[in-house]
């Protein structure tokens, strides 16, 4: 089915207020989903709700919770989520840090304990959109793992997921947002509910060799994902782990750790206001130099142009914002339950999605 992003914003925001949020969150939540849909990153839209509502109903997600500053040190900020809706505190966050780098030009931020933030890139976008660079590294804890590490069958990291940021003056930003994951694993699950499979490289079967049947995920014996680039990918997941995880916060995959069926996250992230190194006009030009000069590029047969970073995002928001956004039947189910289990009756689901 194909849904247009207004109309499923309402559905979605309808769920969260029935689950227990208040308007704004449930609005704020609802529609950083939407937009996840609308940019082509459906494993972090509103396939999502079902997991949403079943922490909030088992005292996992704290509907009402808000980001708390835990410590800081000028420049240096840890801040604490307290398992609130990571779109809620994810934001308030990056708002606490982007007021302090009025002050100091950088500021390097932990944010731990958010309920899943959702679009990582999300928050590089909303830095840009003043004006500034910032970087995220992200870890996902709470549960059992779900990548091996390259040259391994078992599980143990999730997809770590990592974004990036520059703005330009007078054009959209350059957006770099990707899990370390060869695909992130709500991609596997969309493939698992639609009966297709995944792109070749990404799933490694119970004997760590490669499938592209996403059952190994759900159904035993169980698989895992792998690292996108082999052991570049796998690297950048480690630190994602390790900077996202441990030193933001202190809170690792690793088995001390506590798994349940938790959507944990914890992210580092370093903002930074280009005016701070003193050449703005310069940064400025030589930013949208080189991306002309990348686009200037002759393209290989049978692709249209060369892109940037953000923007196939971008074309994917524009071209589901025209013709609305696709949805395959066992996901639009999940949904449709949860509004069900929230108490949500059908005339009111029909009357909000028909």
């Amino acid at each position: 089915m194909n849904i247009t992003a207004d109309r499923l914003t309402a559905f979605a925001a309808h769920i969260f207020a029935a689950a227990g949020a208040n308007d704004s969150a449930a609005h704020e939540v609802a529609a950083h989903l939407v937009e996840a849909n609308l940019k082509g990153h459906d494993s972090h839209g509103v396939g999502m709700i079902p997991a949403y509502v079943n922490n909030i109903r088992t005292d996992l997600l704290q509907v009402d919770a808000e980001a708390t500053l835990h410590k800081d040190s000028g420049a240096v900020m840890v801040i604490d989520g307290q398992f609130g809706f990571g779109q809620v505190v994810g934001r308030q966050a990056v708002d606490m840090v982007i007021e302090r780098v009025a002050d100091t030009g950088v500021v390097c931020a932990g944010v731990r304990n958010c309920h899943h933030l959702g679009r990582i890139g999300a928050y590089a976008e909303y830095c840009a959109a003043r004006g500034l660079i910032s970087l995220h590294m992200v870890n996902v804890v709470g549960h059992e793992p779900q990548v091996s590490p390259f040259g391994g069958r078992e599980r143990r990291m999730t997809t770590n997921p990592f974004a990036c940021a520059v703005p330009r003056k007078e054009s959209d930003p350059v957006v770099l947002d990707m899990a370390t994951s060869a695909v992130a694993l709500g991609k596997v699950r969309v493939a698992y509910n639609a009966g297709a499979q995944v792109p070749a490289g990404a799933l490694v079967d119970h004997e760590g060799v490669p499938t592209t049947d996403p059952a190994v995920m759900y159904q035993p014996p169980f698989g895992a994902l792998g690292p996108f680039g082999q052991h570049k990918g796998y690297g950048l997941a480690v630190m994602c782990e390790l900077l996202g995880g441990a030193l933001a916060g202190e809170w690792t995959a690793q088995p001390e750790n506590h798994r349940s069926h938790h959507i944990v996250n914890h992210m580092f992230m370093l903002v930074l206001d280009p005016a701070a190194f003193g050449g703005l006009e310069k940064f400025q030009h030589e930013v949208d130099a080189m991306v002309d000069y990348l686009h200037s590029t002759t393209p290989a047969r049978d692709v249209d142009k060369v892109r940037v970073p953000g923007e196939p995002e971008r074309e994917s928001m524009s071209r589901r914002l025209a013709e609305g956004i696709p949805i395959d039947e066992n996901t639009w189910a999940g949904v449709v339950k949860s509004a069900e289990t929230v108490g949500l009756s059908a005339s009111q689901i029909s009357e909000l999605t028909v």
